[in-house]
């Protein structure tokens, strides 16, 4: 009898620790979830600084006053494939990246920089 009270109240105690436990993780969840969701201005905010690799090149050519046709020749390239970097249906090559930035006379790591990492 003595065995079988000393069982339930186990039992019991054991109940308790897992309903403690799913309460914790319960409340974890729910503390999560308002810091996502207050965090949202900041992530919209972020998102309208970055740009896509296209963007920042049609910024720095036109920065530098420089035509597409220019910059073509320039690389040895056509005018349709700088066009479609700077609109984003093509990225250019690692040798074409490193030939702009120095024509724009930036950094590569400067024309990447502001560089949507999800846009590539």
């Amino acid at each position: 009898m003595l065995g079988a009270s000393i069982l339930a109240i186990a039992a019991l105690v054991v109940n308790g620790v897992i309903l403690a436990a799913v309460i914790y993780l319960f409340m974890l969840l729910v503390r999560a979830l308002k810091k996502y969701l207050s965090s949202a201005p900041i992530r919209e905010e972020q998102a309208a600084i970055r740009k896509s690799l296209g963007e920042t090149l049609k910024e720095h050519r036109t920065r530098c006053q420089m035509t597409q046709e220019f910059v073509a020749e320039s690389l040895g390239v056509s005018r349709q494939a700088v066009s479609k970097w700077e609109s984003g249906k093509s990225d250019p090559s690692t040798s074409n990246l490193l030939a702009l930035s120095k024509l724009y006379g930036v950094s590569a790591e400067e024309l990447l920089a502001a560089v949507d990492p999800q846009e590539s």
